[in-house]
This record gives structure tokens, C-alpha cells and sequence, in this order.
């Protein structure tokens, strides 16, 4: 099958012809991301394999239907950015790699959880300075602390188990299904508000959809417990950042660690340290020294990059054999 790789890095390059080398697909690799314009170049290929930031709206599925497209491929878990709707119209199939490596993602959870809490990243910062006060660095034990987790799927109910029984922490969650094997541990599920009054810590793990974007918004926060920590790892859109702003001005946020952003699709995986990033609600983020950010990286393990090049390549040869794919988008 003749596949064309959007949004590509030197890490997606060297994982998937790895694994290709077991599937033996026709595979053209693109650093520019997918959109309307973008769909032009995906002409003659069967299938475009696509990642979190990639467009894929009505009228960039439209171009690449034309140009004999039938395959989208989500190198990641999450298709809010595909037009399912268009997508089956056009008669496209679309297929994801819901689970590539749940670990990576809830270890750099917990990652940031520890360096915002006892402000590693800016004692590394001082250190490289010479500067060895400890002014301004304390931080709390997190055994006995309350950690709310919104989403108990794969990944976060491996951040609920990692908190629970490494740390001893108490652990509350909030999920349309519960997990049994979560509560036999003494993992408590709670409506949304309970978990924003009595969390310390909270934490999202939940895919993007129309009904809880801005799940986190200003009457959340107003409803938070005082110093919340807020941290989100699943998709930036789940947060109102104008909102996050001003409860960290209200010193009603404690600290926010961010590895997505709503507005990330012009800022993350690309290098702008030269630019002039226009994006001021981002900017102003980063200004407050409670605030850690990082650019969408949590995936990023080499057990995740051999996961999702592997599952990806396995949907297609399904496909291209006239099989039904293991992980197809309902």
C-alpha cells in the first residue's frame, strides 16, 4: 500500500521504517502537517497516516478523496481532529492505535506532578546559574495528599494505581464507567464537583469530545479547593486557558503543569526559538513561576514509537489484504 506520513519527525522516521520492514508498505514521509493545502501532495497514495495535530476537516478530506485517498491512519488514540462524519460519507475508513504505550504517558504524569510540586525544573534552573538558594523551593511530601483523576481508561488508571500504592496518596476518581479493579484498591469515583472540592491534585485523562471541552473552565475553578494543582496530559482543549490564567492570578490554582495546550497546533513540535510566537494567551502562561510546560511529549518513549509504528503498519496490512483492522474509529 502506497502510504503517505504527515507530520513527521526524525523519531516517527526511524520507528516506522523499523517496523515496516516486516509489512513492506510504500511509505513517503512529510515533515508538513496535514491540511487543506497539504492534501495535495497525498495524490496517488491509498492511504495518508496522520498525528494529533493534523487537520482533517471536511474540506481537507474532500481533497484527499479526490486524489484517490481511502485510508486515514491515526498515529495516535484521539481523532478529534478528523470529520468522522465527512469521512464516512466519502466512504474513508479510519483507523487509530488506541493503546501504544498507556505507561509512557501516566510515568510522565506523575514526572510532572513531582517537579511542579517540589520545583525541579527550577532548581535545575538556579544550579545552572550557580545559584544554590533554597528560598522559594519548598514543596510537600505526597503521601496523604488527595489526586483527583478525570478518566480511569488505560492511562489513568495507571496514574490512579502509581499514586495509590507508590505513593500512598488518596485517590479519588471520575469516569462514566468505573473500574472495579480501582475501587477494590480503594480508589473512590465521584460526580466531577465532588472531585474539584476535595482533590489537591488533579489530573486529566480523558479524550476530547464536544460535551466536556473546557471541562475545566472558570466556574470549575471557582469551584476548585483552594492551591489546586492542576495537570493534563490528555488533550489541551479539556482546559479554558483564558480562564486558567486568571485563577493563577487569584492564586486560586496552585500550579498548572501542561503538556498540551488547546491552541498547540501552530507552537508544538516545532522548533520557533527564533519566531516571535504570537500567541499571548500561551505567552502569558508561561510567565508565572508556578506554571510548568512541556510540548507534547509524554508519549515519547521508545516503547511507544515501536508501539504505535507497529500498530499503525498492522492496520494497514489488514486492510490492504481485505481484512478487517484491529482498531478501526466507530
Amino acid at each position: 500500500m502506497r502510504v503517505a506520513v504527515f507530520s513527521t519527525k526524525p523519531y516517527d522516521r526511524r520507528f516506522f521504517q523499523a517496523a515496516n520492514l516486516q509489512h513492506g508498505h510504500e511509505v513517503e514521509y512529510f515533515e508538513t502537517r496535514l491540511g487543506k493545502k497539504s492534501a495535495l501532495l497525498a495524490k496517488g497514495f491509498s492511504a495518508v497516516c496522520v498525528f494529533v495535530n493534523d487537520r482533517l476537516d471536511g474540506p481537507t478530506l474532500e481533497v484527499l478523496a479526490t486524489g484517490g485517498v481511502q485510508t486515514i491512519a491515526l498515529r495516535c488514540a484521539g481523532y478529534n481532529n478528523v470529520d468522522l462524519e465527512v469521512a464516512r460519507r466519502l466512504g474513508m475508513q479510519v483507523v487509530n492505535v488506541p493503546a501504544y504505550s498507556p505507561e509512557a504517558v501516566a510515568e510522565f504524569t506523575v514526572g510532572l506532578i513531582l517537579s511542579l510540586d517540589r520545583h525541579i525544573h527550577r532548581a535545575w534552573m538556579r544550579v545552572r546559574e550557580n545559584n544554590f538558594s533554597l528560598v522559594g523551593l519548598t514543596g510537600r511530601n505526597l503521601i496523604g495528599r488527595t489526586v483527583g483523576v478525570v478518566g480511569t481508561g488505560r492511562i489513568g488508571g495507571h496514574v490512579a494505581r502509581i499514586l495509590k500504592l507508590g505513593f500512598g496518596c488518596r485517590v479519588l476518581a471520575s469516569d462514566a464507567f468505573p473500574d472495579p479493579a480501582l475501587m477494590a484498591l480503594g480508589i473512590d469515583y465521584l460526580d466531577f464537583p465532588d472531585l474539584l472540592a476535595q482533590s489537591d491534585i488533579l489530573t486529566l485523562h480523558c479524550p476530547l469530545t464536544p460535551d466536556n471541552r473546557h471541562l475545566v473552565d472558570e466556574d470549575a475553578i471557582a469551584a476548585a479547593k483552594p492551591g489546586l494543582m492542576l495537570i493534563n496530559t490528555s488533550r489541551g482543549g479539556l482546559i479554558d486557558s483564558a480562564a486558567l490564567i486568571k485563577g493563577l492570578k487569584s492564586r486560586k490554582l496552585g500550579g498548572v503543569a501542561l503538556d498540551v495546550y488547546e491552541d498547540e497546533r501552530d507552537l508544538f513540535f516545532e522548533d520557533l526559538s527564533n519566531e516571535i510566537v504570537q500567541d499571548d494567551v500561551f505567552q502569558r502562561l508561561l510567565t508565572f513561576p508556578n506554571v510548568l510546560v512541556t510540548g507534547h511529549q509524554a508519549f515519547l518513549t521508545e516503547e511507544a514509537l515501536t508501539a504505535i509504528a507497529e500498530t499503525t503498519l498492522k492496520n494497514l496490512t489488514a486492510i490492504e489484504a481485505g481484512e478487517a483492522p484491529p482498531h478501526v474509529v466507530a
